[in-house]
């Protein structure tokens, strides 16, 4: 198992942090990439062209190398860090874990709700278990990790509802399969820069769904 309790198999494809100087699978890292008119950008997709300058997936790191001109050195040339990068790549993992758990739910493998996401755990179904950061301790005390599953605690409950089609949302469940993995992919970078963790941690449970 890798940093960030990601688990490593011989197809993960692998980068070195430019502030750690660890290798490890891409998946637990930031890409970002130094454009044609000096700016560093991060690149949260993974398509931007250009040589890639990866960073933990960490607010440590991210300041670190903000601070620290670790990107000139990587880059081997002159560049600019925009004002605020950490709070834009938190803004984009944001952004991006909405709309990978919307598209999960408009395929019907998520569900939220109290009682829905109880049923769900219930059956067995649930492989995600997602809480809102701002929601009542007591009320997300009352359902648990889904047995080799996941458990995060990043979004608020207006991103979580936005995610949902609500003005906002406490619970919500996903199941295997589909774009489940990505989710947790992106959830795990989110959590680590909000450092959200319900009073535990957002990788509790680190089996893959």
């Amino acid at each position: 198992m890798t940093r960030g309790g990601q688990h490593k198999t011989s197809e993960d494809p692998e980068r070195r942090c430019i502030v750690t100087g660890e290798v490890q699978p891409k998946d637990g890292l930031i890409r970002f990439v130094l454009g044609p008119d000096g700016l560093i950008y991060p690149d949260l997709a993974e398509k931007l062209p250009g040589r890639g300058i990866w960073v933990c997936a960490s607010r440590e790191a991210l300041e670190k190398a903000t601070k620290k001109g670790a990107f000139a050195r990587a880059a081997k040339a002159p560049a600019q860090v925009p004002e605020g990068l950490v709070a834009i790549v938190e803004a984009g993992l944001a952004q991006r874990v909405v709309e990978l758990v919307s598209l999960v739910r408009k395929s019907g493998r998520a569900v939220c709700g109290f009682e829905k996401v109880k049923s769900w755990l219930a059956e067995g179904r649930a492989k995600v278990l997602l809480q809102a950061s701002d929601g009542s301790d007591r009320g997300k005390g009352k359902l648990w990790t889904p047995e080799g599953g996941r458990w995060f605690g990043c979004l608020t409950s207006a991103e979580l509802g936005l995610a949902f089609g609500r003005d906002h949302a406490i619970h919500g469940a996903l199941a295997a399969g589909g774009l489940t993995k990505r989710v947790i992919d992106e959830a795990a970078k989110l959590s680590a820069l909000r450092r959200y963790d319900g009073g535990t941690t957002a990788e509790k449970d680190t089996k893959t769904a």
